[in-house]
Order: structure tokens, then sequence, then C-alpha cells
């Protein structure tokens, strides 16, 4: 297990075990945070640690002391760390993971010890969630729309489905028979495989038998890929549409020849070049991937790479007004930043514009997605 601090830059740690002492008052503001950087997951993971170089280090004249740990995608080892963070680092703030199911283990964790947490992937945010969690990916609901409403508009009937046979899985399957099937779309077949599975063709050869007039994928990061693949590679000719989850430049890099044509949902962080200038997650945007360009490569930018960067765009709002009201190291600090996610509005970041309540977690509009499509080994904005 590794431990990253962020201060000037991020530097490897090692980890002491004992907890420490209840909470008191201190000179600075700690950020727990749990991700993916290795194992299935870490397509989505890593982009997201690589984000937190291009955060402050200080909001509201306090310095922030960011500890990120790995947890491998597993929501036992996810859980491990969240508590860590409880016990032992006095966090604040926690952030996390990278997979919808470890995200719910950090959330169970986070609103048993009264912390805000900010989720870096979809999770269902339940009552028992509600109070402390938020998240930053777009909501399913939201990004499944552009992607159905684009499906009536080429007169899809009949849809096939294959997605990860998991929480995050299951939460496009839902969304799917949900808005789908009440705009007149008949689901036909319904595979799934794990995120570890290194072949599909089983699944997509039934796909494939069905004949829909398109298939949605319910995948994330360099995983999508593989359905993606072997559906061209068995001869299907439809329309096949990725989630958000695969928005990424890896998933090109994968995908090869396959992936011209998909139809593939995504932040706006992903083209923030073609928003109107009076788009507000137009500035974030550009910033962040002009940022993660220059240091990781041309075409490197991510999805993903914006979840924790808008976790940061969101503080530098909310912090100074917690601190009008607590210091750092309190229970009372906590509260303070939990009151301001709900106070403070148009929160504007790479992503979208965050407006969160008591009852919408997600706090987001359209304004958060867009529809993309890959043309010569590059995606477009589908207008």
């Amino acid at each position: 297990m590794k431990r990253f601090y962020l201060t000037a830059a991020i530097a490897a740690a090692t980890l002491a075990l004992p907890a420490l002492p209840a909470l008191a008052q201190t000179a600075e503001i700690t950020i727990g945070i749990t991700t993916t950087t290795t194992g299935p997951g870490a397509a989505l993971g890593i982009p997201e640690r690589n984000a937190l170089e291009f955060v402050p280090k200080e909001i509201g004249g306090v310095p922030l002391k960011v500890i990120v740990l790995d947890d491998g995608g597993d929501p036992t080892t996810a859980t491990t760390n969240a508590r860590r963070f409880v016990t032992e680092s006095k966090a604040d703030i926690i952030m996390g993971s990278a997979l919808t199911p470890p995200t719910i283990a950090v959330s169970n964790v986070a609103n048993e010890a009264g912390i805000p947490h900010f989720g870096l992937a979809p999770f269902p945010i339940t009552p028992e969630r509600a109070k402390w969690s938020v998240a930053m990916p777009q909501p399913i609901p939201i990004v499944g729309k552009v992607l159905y409403d684009h499906m009536k508009s080429k007169g899809i009937k009949t849809l096939g489905y294959i997605g990860y046979s998991d929480s995050y899985g299951d939460l496009w399957f839902n969304d799917l028979k949900a808005q789908a099937v009440p705009m007149g779309m008949t689901i036909v077949d319904e595979e799934r495989f794990a995120r570890p599975d290194t072949s599909v063709t089983g699944q997509v050869l039934k796909l494939v038998a069905a004949n829909p007039d398109a298939i949605l994928v319910g995948a994330s990061g360099t995983a999508a890929a593989l359905p993606q693949t072997e559906l061209r590679e068995r001869g299907y000719q439809g329309l096949i549409y990725q989630t958000h989850g695969a928005a990424s430049m890896d998933f090109i890099r994968i995908a090869g020849k396959a992936a011209e044509g998909v139809l593939m949902a995504s932040g706006p962080v992903m083209d923030p070049e073609d928003q109107p200038d009076e788009a507000a997650t137009k500035r974030p945007g550009l910033a962040l991937n002009t940022a993660y360009e220059a240091k990781y490569g041309p075409n490197s930018r991510s999805q993903f790479a914006g979840h924790s960067y808008d976790a940061f765009e969101i503080l530098k709002r909310i912090i100074p007004t917690a601190l009008k009201t607590a210091k750092p190291g309190t229970p009372e600090f906590r509260e303070a930043i939990r009151q301001a996610l709900l106070s403070e509005k148009e929160l504007a970041a790479s992503q979208g514009v965050y407006n969160f309540t008591e009852k919408d977690r997600y706090g987001l509009d359209d304004r958060s997605r867009i529809l993309l499509t890959v043309k010569d080994g590059k995606y477009k904005l589908v207008k």
C-alpha cells in the first residue's frame, strides 16, 4: 500500500498504524484521499492522483495537507484507508474512491464518523449516506439521458447491454430500463463481465446473435475497450454507446480502429475548447487540460482527472466560508464544510456547475454532459 503527501509535490511516505487521540484544532486542513492506482481500475485512479499536482496548496490562507492512499479498487482496503484517515490522520475532509464499490465503502465510513466526503466515482447516495457525502461525477440519469435522446433520434428500437457485474454495471442497467424503455426501446439481451476479465467473447456472441439496433456498454476505464473491440471484431455493425466512465484517451489507444464511430457520453472537461466563452466549465477545463497535457503529454486528458481537480475547485469556494465560523481539526469545522456545501451556489468546475442540496448530493444539471464520437482517432463533439 502506498501513501502520498501533497505539499509542493507528491512524495512517498511510510504508513504509521496507531490511532491518535480525538481531534484538536490544527493550523492546517487535512484531506484524506483513497483512490485506485493499482489493479484493474488504475486507469481511473491514476489520473485522479495526477490531477492533485495542479490543485491549490493552501486555501483561505490555510495550508492543505493532502494524504493519498491506494486501495487497489478493493472496498475492504478502501474502508481501512478511510478509517485511518479518521483515527490516524484526523482528516477534515475525505475523498474517494475511483470505482463505485470502494466509493460506497468510503461513504459509509465518512457518514459514520461525520466527515465531509467527496465521492470520485458515481455511486448510489442512500439516505444513510446523504448527510456527509456528495458525488463529483455526473449522476447517471443526467448523463444517460444524452445517450437515450440520441438513440431515439436515430430510430433505435432494440437495445443490447453489456456491463460490469458490480454496482456500476447495475446503476447503468437500471437507468437504461428506467429511461430508454419508456421512450419506446426494448432491451433484447443483457450481458455482464468482471472488471479483471480479459475476454468477453461469449457475451459478445450472444449480443451479436440478438442483433439489437444499438448496444450500450456499462463499463469504465480501459476495460470499456474490451467489449468495444470484440463487438467490432465479431462483425457487429450497429451503433455502440459508451458511458462517461470510458471517457479518456486511453480508450482510443486500446480500442484502436474499433473505437471509430463510438458514441460516448462525457463531462465537458474532455472538450472545453469547443465550449462557448460564456460556459462556466470552459475556464476550469482549459486550466486543467493545459497543465495536465503539459506534464503528461498531448491528448492525455481524462474525465477522471476532472473529478479530483473539481473537488478542490469546490473547496476553493467553501473553505473560506467554513473558516469564518470554525477552525480546522474540529467537529465544528467539519459541520461548517457540510453547511457551506449547501449554502454556496453555482460552484463552477471543469465537469459541471454544482448546486448541492440536502436531497441532491450530485448537484449537477445538463451543463455537466456532452456527447462525443471518435473520428480518425480523435474525439469530436456531436452537435
